[in-house]
């Protein structure tokens, strides 16, 4: 089945893989939030929450999975040295990612802040016959993961922008401690360069289902600052005669891509190579950077 495609102003995304990266919880005020707890502990709540509905933000999530594995497989090979290769997902939330990276051959690790979006990794790695190590981990610290010399280190999804400046730089230089010389660092990121200047409050509702199993997902963008953002995602599902609506809230600050190029150059990487999803395939910009020898 054709997965649907909606517009979001000027930029076509997948409608399957456009809501990734957004958490359930209750309302919060998020200035207040943010300022007595940060955005990283504020969307920990949100992972856990979410960690058991992750999959009906796409119309076929194991279609996602393998779908996105073929379009970065290639990509990493494009730039990486070996075919059985070490990868981190430092922030792989269920697993979508970290599947399809063990489906391909390569010795993954995944690791998240998130306790019950491990279990759920676990759960899901179990059920598909999949070698796969998984850690609760915090991407600024990555204090857990004692392993190095990883030939690839990924975080996908939009998850660098729930890290303030400081969270971010900390983030990136716990990367690279884990990455040999010559390593890459994978990374996928929203166009915020586009975003910003949009400043989009809607995106337009996607329906997925088949005969009673249907459900409506669509989000809301609350605009905080100039930089900063709440999503509200909103997923209504029909079962029996009634409808039951799902609210999910993150929080999110505008990565510029020149911000995280400059920030990677800072912390050892030579100069980022960034594929837009005309040019890679995948539903966000990519980040392609390799660690100094």
């Amino acid at each position: 089945m054709r997965t649907p495609v909606w517009t979001l102003s000027t930029l076509t995304l997948c409608s399957a893989e456009i809501m990734l990266s957004t958490y359930h919880g209750t309302m919060v005020d998020a200035k207040n939030n943010q300022k007595d707890q940060g955005m990283t502990r504020t969307n920990l709540r949100f992972y856990e929450e979410l960690a058991a509905h992750y999959h009906l933000i796409f119309d076929d999530w194991n279609a996602a999975i393998e779908r996105q594995a073929q379009v970065l497989g290639p990509l990493i090979h494009s730039h990486a040295n070996g075919n059985c290769l070490r990868v981190l997902d430092c922030s792989c939330g269920i697993g979508t990612q970290s599947l399809g990276f063990a489906k391909l051959g390569y010795s993954v690790l995944g690791s998240d802040m998130s306790p019950a979006a491990i279990k759920r990794a676990k759960k899901e790695a179990s059920n598909r016959d999949l070698s796969i190590s998984f850690r609760v981990s915090d991407m600024t610290s990555l204090a857990e993961i004692a392993e190095t010399g990883f030939d690839v280190v990924a975080t996908l999804d939009n998850a660098l922008p729930h890290l303030d400046a400081n969270e971010l730089m900390l983030a990136i230089r716990a990367m690279a401690s884990r990455i040999k010389p010559g390593g890459l660092l994978l990374a996928s990121i929203r166009d915020y360069d586009a975003l910003k200047a949009e400043r989009p409050t809607i995106q337009e509702p996607a329906f997925y289902g088949r005969g009673g199993d249907n459900r409506i997902v669509h989000q809301v963008w609350d605009w905080t600052g100039l930089d900063r953002y709440v999503v509200h995602l909103y997923i209504t599902i029909h079962a029996g005669r009634e409808w039951t609506v799902h609210h999910f809230v993150s929080e999110y600050r505008c990565v510029l891509r020149d911000e995280l190029s400059n920030v990677l150059r800072s912390s050892g990487f030579s100069t980022p190579k960034w594929f837009m999803p005309a040019e890679s395939g995948f539903y966000q910009p990519v980040m392609l950077a390799t660690k100094d020898h």
